[in-house]
């Protein structure tokens, strides 16, 4: 059975009957009719998946695997910060009338800086750092600027990568804020298990570990009914997955480059509540 469920099953029934609910303090967020969007959390989850035993796609509920690597290559290939870059709209609402999102995302990994080997943008010198320097101990990118935040469509949630090479293995951490389990979770996961198995193949590693760091980890109030019955369901082995092997340039991936078989899975949650 999938590894990945396991672990969403384990961190939902932590959160469900360990949690801390939000019930009577002032949040921000709230549901589309204008009520206070509550949530129950744990603070401090951390998930690692073992990228060399298996792809983490959840058979739970199945995550829209292309449409998540579209929207994580808008961010790290395309450096963009407008949603005309991207296929889906799950960005509309923060977009202003000419698509843009501030300086959020992508906008933040195009900007350039001064290293010891020259100008260049994060995403560059990460790519720069695993040909060059593999063992180093400051592979890593930041998009969190305190000084740009006010003009954030939306503040980053999933902020910072921390890339470390062990032999021939690329690992890597994902920080985040803040993540809505149901809703993003594993679409996250499968955004940066992708992102590690394409910076290991341009840069001759494999894949290795992700660990996956969430300081608020919740499931909003009218989710948990949903999340109850989704850790109840069915559990499949992982899919397969694959990268287009004749790729050797970061750039010149895209989601037609992605190979997903035997993928067995639940069938689809519609209509699930999104809070904003």
């Amino acid at each position: 059975m999938s590894q990945a469920d396991k672990l969403f099953v384990a961190m939902c029934q932590e959160i469900l009957d360990h949690g801390y609910s939000s019930q009577g303090q002032t949040v921000r967020a709230k549901w589309e009719d204008g009520t206070p969007a509550h949530t129950i959390k744990q603070f401090g989850i951390v998930n690692r998946y073992d990228l060399q035993e298996e792809f983490p796609a959840l058979t739970l509920r199945p995550t829209a695997i292309k449409s998540a690597v579209d929207e994580m290559l808008w961010i790290w290939q395309k450096k963009s910060n407008n949603i005309k870059d991207l296929s889906s709209h799950i960005w509309d609402e923060w977009a202003d009338e000419n698509g843009s999102i501030g300086k959020a995302y992508g906008y933040q990994l195009g900007v350039k800086y001064k290293f010891p080997h020259g100008e260049m943008d994060q995403v560059d010198n990460v790519l720069w750092q695993l040909k060059h320097t593999p063992y180093s101990r400051r592979i890593m990118t930041n998009i969190y600027k305190f000084d740009d935040l006010m003009e954030m469509g939306l503040e980053p949630c999933a902020y910072s990568m921390t890339f470390n090479v062990t032999g021939d293995r690329l690992n890597a951490i994902l920080n985040q804020r803040s993540q809505d389990i149901l809703t993003a979770n594993n679409w996250n996961v499968v955004q940066y298990a992708v992102l590690v198995h394409m910076l290991a193949q341009v840069s001759g590693l494999k894949p290795g570990q992700l660990v996956h760091v969430i300081a608020d980890a919740h499931i909003y109030d009218r989710h948990v009914d949903i999340v109850r019955e989704m850790i109840q369901r069915p559990q499949y082995p992982a899919p397969k997955f694959s990268l287009n092997p004749e790729i050797t340039d970061f750039y010149d991936f895209t989601t037609d480059d992605i190979l997903i078989e035997d993928y067995a899975k639940n069938p689809q949650i519609r209509n699930i509540p999104v809070a904003i």
